[in-house]
């Protein structure tokens, strides 16, 4: 599907409740986009906490996406996570506003806005599709399925004990883990969990996908990096404890002894709008501070 800059008539802006600050930007978002002769519509959720009442609302992220040519995020990365989740498959771009912390997925600073939409309006950006996760669960004869942009996690639960998981690549063996967890890190999740982890960083155009255990038992132990059309089946072994999946660190599933779990790309993808200027490397640079010069 292609975005240009005149298909870019009716914006959505969805936006975090728990980031008070946003509101101030948001309706500055609101105003130019108006002056500028675009139709905007937001989320109810998003109306009510910004008090945007004459405004046409969606019930919300999903039903949104379907109805505008371009979403506009204002919150942190987790916000940017659950909107490109209930957002998948639509053909949307999003684009965030970090009101947050760190903000790789939300890359555009408060400050930056107008300019932003300036920037974008006028034809000068660029739409990066990003691969999403799958993840089936057979858990006691039933199956359930969720996705993720960033990664998915197997965990211990409340218990200060290792969990000991079986892994499979393409239907041959990996390893067995005893480990505190396991990271399965899509190329745009490489700089959250993973990261903190010990995993590497991977650049979002790269199609691979990387296991990056959690405190491993065995000093031996490494992350490793598959091909992102692998099939990855991980099973918990341990006995009497319980472990979670958890889906960009939103969505929790228990998991019991002899769960099994099929990881693999996802059919759907997510949509980011970068303006120009904007880039990876120049991202990694700012918020790690890297100087790149010498020592």
């Amino acid at each position: 599907m292609k975005t240009t800059a005149d298909a870019l008539r009716r914006i959505g802006l969805t936006a975090n409740p728990e980031k008070p600050r946003s509101v101030a930007v948001l309706r500055r978002a609101v105003t130019l986009l108006r002056r500028l002769g675009r139709e905007v519509l937001c989320d109810a959720a998003t109306a009510e906490f910004a008090r945007l009442r004459s405004m046409p609302t969606a019930s919300d992220a999903g039903d949104l996406a379907g109805r505008c040519d371009l979403l506009l995020v204002f919150g942190g990365d987790g916000t940017m996570l659950r909107v490109a989740r209930a957002s998948a498959g639509s053909g949307v771009p999003i684009l965030g506003v970090n009101a947050g912390n760190l903000g790789f997925l939300a890359a555009v600073q408060e400050a930056e806005v107008t300019q932003v939409i300036r920037t974008v309006l006028a034809g000068r950006f660029r739409i990066e599709d990003r691969a999403l996760l799958e993840a089936v669960v057979h858990s006691e004869g039933t199956s359930s399925v969720q996705t993720a942009l960033n990664d998915f996690v197997l965990s211990r639960g409340l218990a200060s004990r290792l969990i000991e998981l079986e892994v499979a690549v393409n239907g041959e063996l990996l390893t067995r883990y005893r480990c505190d967890g396991l990271i399965a890190s899509s190329p745009t999740g490489s700089t959250a969990y993973s990261l903190a982890a010990g995993g590497a960083i991977v650049s979002p155009d790269a199609d691979v996908l990387t296991l990056t255990p959690i405190c491993p038992h065995t000093l031996s132990i490494r992350p490793v990096v598959v091909g992102l059309d692998s099939v990855v089946q991980v099973t918990l072994l341990s006995r009497r404890l319980e472990a979670t999946l958890a889906a960009d660190g939103q969505q929790l599933t228990q998991l019991s002894t002899g769960d099994r779990v099929l990881i693999r790309r996802s059919r759907q993808t997510a949509r980011l709008l970068r303006p120009e200027g904007s880039s990876f490397f120049a991202t990694l640079r700012h918020k790690f501070g890297w100087s790149g010069g010498n020592l």
